[in-house]
């Protein structure tokens, strides 16, 4: 015979759990009644008097991690010559197939990158683009990279979403003549993979003078070092 004084755990039975509104029955009291519907908003009237996060984008550039992938850019060297050599790595690399790449040869009249090819046609589909950056990896001369840009990744057509060359080419740099010019005098590809160039030299500024006298980097372009003092 069970002893009424004994708990219910004697008689292998767990003992209640209290419900989550069992302070309201336990204490009925008129302000438990009046603040009980409204409870579960604390968090919310709490977050009212914090401060505000919202970013106002595009009135204000959003801010990304250092290394978020965006918009892709090819590089130039410092004389103003592009790093592109229309290796086509990067279009192998890509998983999603969306980078078209379509070299020629550099000559003495055209010459666009140091050595001998330079990628006379570069395109990327950003409708198929997934920003995965297998490309930049695959990159031999560090011609490809990714920007903090995203914004501009949109279009009313879907033509405008396929970025040609010239959308993709970082401006020129300070002082540089626009490419097709010689390369510095005195140096092969492998100096300038190297850091050697540092700019546009005086031979490279009148060069371009000479074949173009009307392109508008002559207005800006300042000599470096002469030739003879670029070394390998």
């Amino acid at each position: 015979m069970t002893n009424p004084g004994s708990s219910s755990a004697g008689n292998g039975r767990r003992p209640a759990v209290p419900s989550h509104d069992s302070w309201l029955r336990d204490d009925p009291s008129t302000l438990a009644k009046i603040f009980a519907p409204v409870a579960g908003y604390g968090v919310t009237i709490s977050s009212m008097f914090r401060p505000t996060v919202t970013e106002r984008y595009p009135f204000e550039p959003a801010r990304v991690m250092p290394r978020f992938h965006g918009r892709h850019q090819l590089n130039r060297y410092d004389d103003g010559l592009e790093k592109c050599i229309g290796c086509e790595l990067c279009a192998w690399a890509c998983p999603a197939d969306a980078i078209y790449v379509e070299a020629a040869s550099n000559t003495p009249e055209a010459q666009y990158s140091p050595g001998e090819r330079y990628g006379r046609v570069y395109e990327i589909n950003y409708l198929r683009c997934i920003l995965c950056g297998l490309c930049i990896e695959a990159c031999p001369t560090r011609a490809l990279t990714m920007t903090h840009e995203f914004d501009e990744l949109v279009g009313p057509s879907r033509e405008g979403l396929i970025y040609e060359k010239m959308n993709l080419l970082a401006p020129l740099p300070e002082g540089a003549v626009e490419a097709p010019h010689p390369m510095v005098a005195g140096t092969e590809d492998g100096d300038y993979y190297r850091g050697a160039v540092t700019g546009s030299t005086q031979e490279q500024i009148d060069w371009v003078r000479e074949h173009r006298p009307d392109d508008p980097s002559l207005a800006t372009a300042r000599p470096v070092a002469p030739a003879q003092e670029v070394t390998r």
